[in-house]
């Protein structure tokens, strides 16, 4: 009897894996890639004892330590085990993540996971993988987009570690990272992905600012150049907003009748529009950081298309939403803003 139950699992689990072969290859690919950083990482407290480690190594993490603290104590996020190990990538990337988006609608290509839900976009820690499913969809007729990732966060299931490339980050950009990914392994909801990423831009910003207040104050050198690099930001992505609203007006008059070299030239046409345009953003900060879209396309000798218009639609849509939210319903309170979040929206 035992030997038939087997038997007849197995042959489930064959069938599942023929079924599903490359949803569970993509699992496996992710699932080792993410032991064998989880593997290579080391204690952080072994590495603030090593000698071997510069002093400015040991100053970032202890700083990224006071900002994990900051966000449970101060911001009400949950408490997690991540960043205290630490990994060294010796100056190369670890994880790509691959975007797509319909060549004349700004609607983006769905990805299904179980258990975590539906996303915009994939990941892979092997960058020939990630070309490989760049160029399927480029065949298929997808704008695609493949960018390196500095940081993600495994919503609480596993203790995160600090990367070595979190370390060449200026303070406020480092706490705002940090808590950006703090809130995700807070409160993340399934098939939400837009949602999820403007809350973690909004509440990232919002503490970083808190915590470079608290610690160097608000006249001090960190918190002026991070407020003005969130100026600039929020005027850039306005601006690209701005753009996304006028592709979305163009594709709209386009019906099935127009020839695809019609469609194709005011679609450049407008994009181009939105690159040149883009000089008359002013900019205040005393470290230019940003790569901005007519850099990136005078870089790569190519206009930016659908998928990169996408991840700001992804990330920043809803920015004034939280914002007035939290102002005019809970006053500026945090904690209360927090668990009003948490009790009105179901989290993995």
């Amino acid at each position: 009897m035992i030997k038939k139950i087997a038997l007849v699992f197995v042959g489930v689990l064959l069938v599942v894996v023929v079924w599903q072969w490359e949803l569970v290859s993509y699992g496996w690919m992710q699932a080792k890639g993410q032991v064998q950083l989880l593997w290579n990482t080391k204690p952080v407290a072994d590495v603030l004892a090593d000698p071997a480690y510069p002093d400015s190594t040991k100053q970032k993490i202890k700083l990224i330590r006071e900002i994990k603290r900051f966000a449970i104590d101060s911001l009400g996020l949950d408490k997690s085990g991540s960043y205290e190990s630490f990994y060294d990538q010796k100056g190369k990337p670890i994880l790509w993540v691959v975007t797509a988006a319909e060549p004349y609608q700004l609607i983006a290509k769905q990805w299904h996971f179980p258990i975590i839900g539906t996303f915009s976009y994939k990941g892979f820690f092997e960058k020939d993988r990630a070309d490989s499913v760049k160029v399927e969809l480029q065949r298929a007729g997808f704008d695609t987009r493949i960018g390196e990732v500095s940081a993600w966060s495994t919503l609480g299931f596993l203790n995160d570690p600090i990367l070595s490339s979190f370390l060449n980050r200026p303070v406020g950009s480092l706490a705002e990272l940090i808590i950006h990914e703090l809130t995700h392994g807070t409160l993340f909801i399934k098939n939400s992905l837009e949602y999820n990423e403007n809350l973690a831009d909004f509440v990232g910003e919002y503490g970083a600012l808190r915590f470079l207040g608290q610690k160097y104050g608000v006249n001090s050198v960190p918190y002026r150049d991070y407020l003005a690099t969130k100026m600039f930001y929020d005027k850039y992505d306005e601006h690209i907003l701005h753009g996304t609203r006028m592709l979305d007006s163009l594709y709209r008059t386009f019906k099935p009748t127009t020839p695809t070299i019609v469609k194709d030239s005011l679609k450049w046409q407008t994009i181009r529009q939105i690159v040149v345009s883009s000089d008359t953003i002013s900019d205040q900060r005393t470290e230019k950081r940003v790569r901005s879209v007519k850099k990136q396309a005078s870089e790569k000798l190519n206009l930016p298309n659908n998928a990169y218009f996408i991840g700001y639609l992804t990330y920043r849509k809803q920015q004034n939403r939280f914002r007035q939210e939290f102002e005019s319903r809970f006053g500026g309170d945090f904690k209360r803003y927090l668990a009003y979040l948490k009790q009105t929206y179901p989290s993995l």
